[in-house]
């Protein structure tokens, strides 16, 4: 389908520009009439997804993807045009004119004009997989069959923001000990390539036996120094056979058992995955989605085949007459936490409110773990360099002290 860029006029008279697809010029004019826009200019562009078409790929535009903080940003700005009771296809119009992201602008002109196709806001946005999750999706319809859209969009504006937030965490908490291990990677192979074999060049020549440790010293600098490159494809081929056998459903599960069960990090893991599960449920119920479909969708959350697979069975359970909490907790996947206060909502009709609860304690466990776990790190990391700096500078010196000893 052609791509037209336009200049035009809004019923305020304001210029604004963008692009739209259509099978003709004519039929471009009449979407933009239709969404209240006169059209000053339209010129017809290349379309970047035609596979068809003879032209030049433009890699930086392959590779451009619409960004998670780009949709919570998006989310929340929808979010606050619908509870100013504008029309999802004005609100959709605004967020077009005034998003910074080419990807995420596309994204949503199509979007826009499903809509004036009269198509639902979620059947539109279910056209885009990519961009939308099916949490967003779901609870996007949710909030049309209920006539609460523009509450539903601040539960998941709440939501997104709350989720990136917590990755941002994650993610800047563990930039420094990457960094020291990086960087300390890059030290000891420099000192045993280049600063070592210098000076255990004199040791050699001397043609006396030398300490154990000086030895193994030169052995490991002489092998990095001519098969570094065979480590390195080594390395490489050992993660691309993990990666390969993590795809599998055994190896998928044996390293989701792992990531969970795993000292330090393990528990980190469950939290983190307990956190997103229950408030993700606790929404959905909140937003009026049934209870079996809610839990379909909190599985995904969960990324995990192993806490998935305790899902389906609770689900299944659930299904033929039993309680939420007891097929949980026989799973032994689940901390008692969650299914004792998943229990007492059952019992008291707050379920949704308890799973809310449940998440902000975890939330809470997440940051004092993270902030635990980097101050452990840390350490570790600098107390290892240490004894790797000072296990080569004593391989170094014995030979020296014995060289000392035979002078005097």
């Amino acid at each position: 389908m052609p791509v037209y860029t336009y200049s035009a006029l809004n019923a305020r008279g304001k210029e604004t520009k963008g692009v739209v697809n259509a099978d003709s010029a004519r039929a471009a004019r009449l979407k933009l009439r239709q969404s209240g826009l006169f059209t000053k200019v339209l010129e017809e562009t290349e379309d970047t997804e035609a596979p068809d078409r003879n032209r030049r790929v433009d890699l930086l535009q392959t590779l451009r993807r619409v960004r998670p903080q780009d949709v919570t940003v998006m989310t929340r700005q929808l979010a606050t045009l619908l509870s100013a009771n504008l029309t999802v296809v004005d609100a959709l119009t605004a967020l077009v004119e005034q998003s910074e992201s080419r990807a995420l602008q596309r994204t949503l002109i199509q979007v826009r004009e499903s809509v004036l196709e009269g198509t639902s806001l979620g059947a539109a946005l279910a056209q885009h997989r990519r961009v939308f999750a099916p949490l967003f999706v779901n609870m996007v319809r949710a909030g049309e069959a209920s006539g609460a859209l523009p509450l539903v969009m601040m539960r998941l504006a709440d939501f997104s923001e709350r989720q990136l937030n917590t990755r941002k965490k994650i993610t800047a908490k563990m930039y420094y000990p990457m960094f020291m291990i990086a960087v300390g990677g890059l030290i000891l192979f420099a000192l045993l390539t280049y600063v070592v074999p210098t000076v255990t060049t004199l040791f050699t020549n001397m043609r006396r036996t030398l300490p154990w440790p000086t030895v193994v010293l030169i052995s490991v600098s002489n092998f990095l120094q001519a098969y570094w490159w065979l480590l390195a494809l080594g390395m490489l081929g050992i993660l691309l056979a993990l990666r390969q056998y993590g795809r599998t459903t055994r190896g998928q599960r044996r390293f989701d058992t792992w990531k969970i069960r795993a000292p330090m990090v393990g528990k980190l893991t469950l939290k983190v995955a307990m956190s997103r599960f229950t408030r993700t449920l606790g929404i959905l119920l909140h937003s009026g989605i049934p209870l079996l479909d809610a839990l379909d969708i909190a599985r995904a959350v969960v990324n995990n085949s192993v806490l998935a697979a305790a899902i389906n069975v609770a689900r299944d359970a659930i299904r033929e007459g039993a309680d939420i909490a007891s097929p949980l907790k026989a799973s032994g996947c689940f901390p008692p936490l969650v299914s004792h206060m998943i229990s007492i909502g059952e019992k008291s009709g707050q379920l949704e409110d308890m799973l809310l609860r449940v998440s902000e304690s975890y939330d809470n466990e997440v940051e004092t773990s993270i902030e635990g776990l980097t101050s452990l790190v840390e350490p570790i990391i600098i107390v290892v360099m240490a004894l790797v700096v000072f296990g080569i500078m004593l391989a170094v010196l014995l030979p020296i002290f014995e060289l000392n000893t035979m002078v005097r």
